[in-house]
């Protein structure tokens, strides 16, 4: 069954009959072009429309006829006529007047139709400027509760609570309601809305609404904590000191499954003690450019690289503030030795170093770079030994071990092996 049909009935300054509609189709992009066919007087030309029509519209069924379209010609000749061209010209306004009129007249309908019409929208307005233009008006957002907007409606429901530091209005978005459900309650929870983007066509659709419109930007939710996804007002230093930043990221990031193509990331911010100790986040610029790698030709480069996770750590939380608590007691005897050597290599490499500040290579006598390079290698081999008594004191505890596993799963990307470990476990720590 048609979405909507457009009936063509034209008598001037060309003859033209016939009805298109918008076929029903699978998301998976299931889309079957040339299913338009050209006729002149009840003759056929051609289903290959693709240069006679503008390309979003080859994506429509149905059949046209004109006697101004001329009989046993090659595609190029028809692709320069200009009785075509007035004709596509004429389609690509029929299609965007009648869709308009649905809208008016019709919105419930439209918005009941919408979830299969957009791909044709969207794609429309990724191919044809002019028919970006005059539809941009009719094109919808839909948000996680299933209320729909236009660009302009959803703009003005959201600017007073998600506009940040920098003036600009910040669209929160989702790509699965289920799968990211912790993230969207969050972003709920500090008044925001979050609309849902689960198309295949929705992330090229977003970039070019950004380029568009300057002052918005579109953010997934789980690209960051809270906090950082919309910043209305520049933040006090409230990091944690480097040392127990180094413990903390050697510590959890030796207790990480290997996964192919995947890294993390690991830092740790001030999130509140009431707040998760632990999450996974994914750059919305890196997520982005992989995402239309896969639907854009010439963007590969972006689809090879690996998944780049931040793993972060909440180090307000109490289990958190435990686990530092706990290393500095399990481990500060083994790791003072080794730090002292490590600050004694350190200093002696700086002053090396500061020697030979202004000199040319060829002016630095080959007895210091060996030195040097000795001492690089040296700093190297106590930075392992330091990290692997951190990981055997992970590897003993079973809160460290828990808290990624639960990050993992909360974010579907705790299988296999490493599954089965975290069931074991947590029944054990129920016991």
């Amino acid at each position: 069954d048609p979405l909507f049909h457009i009936h063509l009935n034209v008598d001037y300054p060309f003859n033209l009959t016939g009805i298109l509609y918008f076929p029903k189709i699978d998301n998976k992009f299931e889309i079957q072009k040339n299913k338009i066919q050209l006729y002149s007087n009840q003759v056929y030309v051609t289903d290959s429309v693709e240069g006679i029509v503008p390309e979003y519209l080859t994506l429509l069924h149905g059949v046209i006829d004109s006697p101004d379209i001329p009989l046993n010609v090659s595609r190029s000749y028809l692709q320069s006529d200009r009785n075509v061209k007035k004709i596509s010209s004429h389609i690509t306004k029929k299609v965007a007047d009648s869709l308009s009129d649905i809208f008016t007249n019709k919105r419930e309908d439209y918005e009941k139709k919408w979830d299969d019409l957009k791909i044709f929208i969207q794609y429309g307005m990724l191919t044809d400027e002019k028919f970006a233009e005059r539809a941009k008006s009719i094109f919808l957002f839909k948000n996680t509760e299933g209320k729909y907007f236009t660009y302009e409606e959803y703009e003005n429901l959201i600017k007073a609570n998600q506009t940040d530091k920098d003036n600009k209005v910040v669209f929160l978005y989702a790509t699965d309601v289920k799968e990211q459900y912790t993230y969207i309650e969050t972003a709920k929870g500090k008044g925001y809305d979050v609309l849902l983007m689960d198309g295949q066509l929705d992330i090229a659709v977003v970039s070019m609404l950004e380029q568009k419109f300057e002052k918005v930007r579109f953010t997934r939710v789980d690209s960051d904590i809270i906090d950082n996804l919309i910043v209305k007002e520049d933040k006090k230093n409230e990091a944690l000191e480097a040392g127990k930043q180094e413990v903390l990221s050697s510590i959890f990031k030796s207790q990480l499954p290997k996964m192919d193509k995947t890294e993390f990331n690991i830092t740790a911010q001030a999130l509140g003690e009431n707040a998760t100790p632990i999450m996974i986040t994914q750059s919305e610029y890196m997520r982005r450019m992989k995402e239309m790698a896969n639907i854009q030709a010439g963007m590969s480069f972006y689809g090879e690289m690996p998944d780049m996770f931040n793993l972060v750590l909440n180090s307000d939380h109490k289990l958190v503030k435990e686990v530092l608590a706990d290393e500095d007691k399990e481990c500060a005897a083994a790791v003072a030795p080794v730090q002292a050597e490590m600050d004694e290599v350190n200093k002696q490499r700086t002053d090396l170093k500061k020697k030979q500040e202004g000199k040319k290579d060829e002016d630095i006598p080959t007895a210091e770079k060996d030195k040097v390079n000795e001492l690089d290698k040296k700093w190297d081999e106590l930075k392992t030994q330091k990290e692997g008594i951190f990981a055997d004191y992970a590897a003993k505890n079973k809160v460290v071990r828990q808290l990624i596993d639960l990050a993992l799963l909360q974010n579907g990307m705790l299988k296999g092996e490493a599954l089965n470990n975290f069931v074991k476990r947590s029944i054990d720590l129920i016991k």
